[in-house]
């Protein structure tokens, strides 16, 4: 298996008909509710929509992150996808069976392209990569938690609709630029990609903390014998 390396790149390609883009950071705040918006309806598993589910009466533990993929295309299709799929456009792409396996999948009779479910676990995967986000594989463990589970959620979704949030990219910005571990300013975080930035915010993070460690140890409030190596080194990026 090859190494993933995406620090350079402008885009990482899936097959020959797709390459998921990875724009700059100034890309994204033109328009930061749609694209964010799309990463989480390509990358969503059935848990984090269990409400919408709910509301067409589709149980979430009983489908898959494809299936509710498909379930989401038609939306996402008619939405301005370049920011993550450059000049490729999804709105001619549409249901067929698979004659090898006989599973659904998404083509693109014209050009030939097609999304699968191995294909869209790679866009979604690497998606999640760029912005750090992990598979919420959660279960409830039974229907009474899964009821309690979606009132829950629905009622915070019922809180966050009346709220007006400040965009959260423009807040990490600001927050670096103040911090003396981040050598940008303003302009110069507006160049650079999305995962540039967010692996920055990583080891921003990692760096203060072990700074912190540090002085702790020197101050004698904290054992170094009880640190791991991880927490001795902050040049280790997980």
């Amino acid at each position: 298996m090859g190494t993933l390396n995406l620090l350079y790149k402008k885009e990482h390609p899936i097959n020959e008909f797709i390459s998921v883009r990875i724009p700059s950071v100034g890309e994204i705040l033109e328009c930061e509710d749609e694209y964010y918006g799309l990463v989480s309806m390509i990358t969503a598993m059935p848990i984090d929509m269990m409400v919408q589910l709910d509301d067409i009466g589709v149980d979430f533990t009983t489908i898959n992150e494809w299936e509710l993929f498909l379930l989401l295309f038609g939306s996402i299709k008619e939405r301005d996808t370049s920011l993550i799929f450059g000049d490729l456009s999804l709105s001619q792409f549409q249901p067929a069976i698979n004659a090898q396996n006989n599973t659904v999948m998404l083509i693109d009779k014209s050009t030939g392209a097609k999304i699968d479910r191995a294909i869209h676990g790679q866009i979604a995967n690497i998606l999640r990569k760029i912005h750090h986000l992990e598979r919420n594989n959660r279960k409830p463990a039974n229907g009474d938690a899964k009821e309690y589970m979606i009132r829950r959620a629905r009622e915070k979704m019922r809180r966050q609709s009346k709220r007006v949030t400040d965009s959260q990219l423009e807040g990490l910005i600001v927050a670096l630029v103040n911090t003396e571990q981040f050598h940008y300013g303003f302009e110069g975080t507006r160049e650079l990609s999305i995962y540039q930035f967010n692996e920055s915010v990583r080891q921003v993070i990692k760096k203060i903390d072990y700074d912190n460690r540090m002085h702790g140890v020197y101050a004698g409030t904290v054992s170094a014998k009880d640190l791991s190596q991880d927490d001795l080194n902050w040049l280790t990026h997980k």
